[in-house]
């Protein structure tokens, strides 16, 4: 594998409802700094450095993040950074990007990685990837990089898989399995016994194939999708090509398009840490305790509470908490959010109530 075939999409849209007041919707997750470490965006990129070259990084979002976006990957080509015209969901937009790296290397292995996740160990995510990127190349088959389950999640989509792959001239440290078949989002009884059982990995939305076999899968899957790839492959005005095209797909995720369609699809489990980072619950766990199970990123002041998550981004503020239990209470310059840390799933319902201002 030659670094300059390898290409990396990065999807970098999504909306800033679970997260508000924090994240707005120019501002989600994934442009935030929540621990101080840099942005979520900007350690997907780095995590990629040495693998895939930065010219061969393609970043996708839309046009209400694109200016944060741009001045958050300004080690990229600026002209690596494409805002969708439209929101089609994640079929149509992997689908831009793979005919966005047709257009260059219609040979190309690619890489698909949501911009939103915490992975802290780059040399075991750069091994998985690495041994990804060669089953990919070895094989006609997609392959999905799956996270060891740690508890009976109901909220996460599993893969299961079946068989050891079978792949001549492949020799590689993360074994591929075949994948029997893809689960929805099972109730909290079925996911006890995917965990009981053994053979399923989380999907982690993380996708490594070639373009060639990608693209005869989505020409038997999903031809509207593989006629756009084509299109803009050959098209002499790339940018004038998705606008005009891009907001008629129909709108439907990657794995109903195409991976729980496709003949034959590879699974990796990842050896590396993993957390989709969804909600303040998941905040928490990074920062530091203060008393009771106090998580907070700020000092804080506290008498007679415990199990609060305070997340205080006024610097030149101070909070107090007096006989409270189980809140989470984010402050920032224009806003105050005061929740029940077991409703943290629903925060995102007062978009619906908010100011237009405030979203």
């Amino acid at each position: 594998m030659a670094k300059q075939n390898i290409y990396a999409l990065i999807l970098a849209g999504g909306s800033g409802t679970r997260f508000w007041p924090l994240s707005r919707d120019a501002k989600p997750k994934q442009l935030l700094d929540l621990f101080d470490t840099g942005t979520l965006l900007n350690q997907t990129i780095s995590r990629l450095d040495g693998l895939v070259p930065s010219e061969n990084i393609l970043i996708l979002t839309n046009e209400k993040q694109v200016s944060s976006v741009r001045e958050i990957a300004t080690m990229l080509p600026a002209e690596n950074i494409f805002a969708e015209p439209a929101k089609r969901d994640t079929a149509p937009a992997v689908a831009l990007g793979i005919g966005l790296i047709a257009a260059r290397d219609p040979e190309a292995l690619m890489i698909v990685l949501p911009s939103d996740q915490l992975i802290t160990d780059v040399a075991a995510f750069q091994s998985v990837m690495r041994d990804a990127l060669s089953s990919a190349a070895h094989c006609d088959g997609l392959v999905t990089i799956g996270i060891k389950p740690t508890w009976p999640c109901p909220s996460y989509g599993y893969i299961e898989r079946g068989e050891r792959s079978s792949i001549v001239g492949l020799d590689c440290e993360n074994t591929p399995f075949e994948v029997k078949r893809f689960r929805e989002k099972p109730s909290a009884d079925l996911a006890e016994q995917f965990l009981a059982q053994g053979g399923f990995s989380w999907n982690a939305g993380m996708f490594v194939w070639s373009l060639p076999t990608v693209i005869a899968e989505l020409s038997r899957q999903a031809p509207q999708l593989a006629h756009f790839i084509s299109e803009l492959r050959h098209s002499p005005n790339l940018l004038s090509t998705v606008q005009s095209q891009f907001p008629h797909l129909t709108p439907i995720s990657i794995d109903y398009a195409l991976m729980e369609k496709a003949r034959r699809v590879l699974n990796i489990e990842a050896t590396f840490d993993w957390d989709d980072v969804g909600s303040w619950i998941s905040i928490a766990k990074y920062l530091p305790d203060v008393g009771n199970q106090n998580a907070t990123n700020q000092p804080i002041s506290h008498i007679d509470s415990e199990n609060n998550i305070v997340f205080n981004a006024r610097k030149n503020s101070h909070i107090a908490l007096l006989g409270v239990d189980d809140l989470i209470i984010v402050q920032t310059e224009d806003a105050l959010l005061i929740a029940n840390r077991h409703q943290a799933d629903a925060i995102k319902k007062l978009a619906d109530i908010l100011p237009k201002n405030l979203l």
